[in-house]
């Protein structure tokens, strides 16, 4: 028996059948790849460090911080650097998650109206895309809700007539829509998506634009949120070079942030995540130039990847380029043994057979992946 073997324990075993809920028994827990001694490019990551002055300034920073307090003030501080940089409209607000990850949650949380008489729908229901975000159906389970999803067309684009179909049927009280979309990479035609957006609106539904990858797309909502006051924005610092700190942000109109807010655990933002974001968003100018750095460096790849033979390229708006190859499975095995992790996401959804996705690194990382891909195509 190795150390990671699990210890059998008949009691135990009966302990989890009686007590642990059937679906999460039956549940995968998400998966992180080991990348040790790879060249990481399956997550998303911004590949750039801080430079050894910032470095230096933000540990300085991050040593005074009052660790024997509960977050204080400071987390005001960052609120409002945060409506600053998000150009808040009046009457807006915002709320702070550890990561878009809980804020999806507790979305999710807040909305799981239990069936009632007046209500003819079973459980409430979360409505996204597919393929798309897992989280959003992880977490619609979790808190107790149905979760529905819309298969794209083949060339990934959203199926409207499915999508308002399914708006029709379902009622959701949530629909995700990513913008751009993961792990497709694409921005949504603006009609369909203001369709999309109208009709869960005539439902009764909230819609979330998750903007997860917005500091490398041509477009964001944000200038047109004020248009629906059910449609909430959900932003991220993890693409912007941030994703250790693990630092979310819903934005909304204030009544309906208020309310959601109220689910939110108090002091889910640390100390060391308030900091660590100030001083970014002090610093927005170095990841801004980061950001055009992976811009640069995403169509670059997409114009020599365009070129070998056998691979079909998908239009990227992110920080991440989906290609299809004739064996994912052998080709994602070639350059893993050639030092180049990737993600290999061609059994999330039949749409994505044989489908590899290539995050965007640095142009010495991307010289060796696309020399790991060519070996092992």
């Amino acid at each position: 028996m190795s150390a990671n073997d699990p210890i059998t324990n008949p009691a135990l075993d009966t302990l989890i059948q009686r007590r642990i809920r059937p679906d999460v028994q039956a549940m995968h827990a998400y998966t992180v790849q080991n990348a040790t001694g790879l060249v990481k490019l399956d997550a998303m990551e911004n590949p750039h460090r801080l430079s050894p002055e910032l470095q230096a300034e933000l540990g300085q920073r991050l040593g005074a911080v009052a660790l024997n307090r509960y977050p204080g003030p400071r987390i005001t501080d960052l609120m409002v650097a945060l409506q600053q940089h998000a150009a808040l409209p009046e009457g807006y607000a915002l709320m702070l998650g550890n990561g878009s990850d809980e804020l999806i949650s507790l979305l999710a949380l807040a909305c799981a109206v239990p069936p009632s008489a007046a209500n003819s729908q079973k459980k409430a229901v979360v409505l996204a895309p597919e393929p798309g975000f897992v989280m959003y159906a992880m977490s619609a389970q979790l808190q107790g809700l149905d979760y529905v999803g819309v298969p794209l067309t083949a060339d990934f684009e959203l199926d409207l007539p499915a999508m308002l179909a399914a708006i029709d049927q379902h009622q959701p009280a949530i629909t995700f829509l990513a913008y751009p979309n993961n792990p497709t990479a694409n921005l949504w035609d603006d009609e369909a998506l203001e369709a999309i957006i109208t009709t869960a609106g005539e439902q009764g539904g909230l819609v979330v634009i998750d903007e997860a990858y917005q500091p490398f797309a041509t477009k964001s909502y944000a200038d047109r949120l004020t248009r629906h006051p059910h449609v909430l924005l959900l932003r991220t610092l993890s693409k912007f070079g941030l994703a250790g700190v693990r630092l979310g942000y819903l934005i909304g109109p204030q009544t309906l942030i208020s309310q959601l807010d109220k689910v939110r655990p108090p002091y889910n933002v640390s100390v060391l995540n308030c900091e660590a974001a100030l001083f970014a968003l002090e610093h927005q100018a170095v990841f801004e130039q980061q950001a055009q750095d992976i811009c640069r460096q995403r169509e670059q790849l997409l114009t020599v990847l365009a070129e070998f033979p056998g691979v079909t390229v998908f239009p990227s708006q992110a920080n991440m380029i989906l290609i299809r190859l004739p064996d994912a499975q052998k080709t994602f095995e070639g350059m893993k043994a050639r030092g180049v992790l990737v993600k290999n996401v061609s059994k999330m959804h039949s749409l994505l057979n044989n489908c590899l996705r290539l995050t965007v690194g640095t142009s010495p990382e991307n010289h060796q992946m696309l020399a790991a891909l060519e070996a092992s195509l």
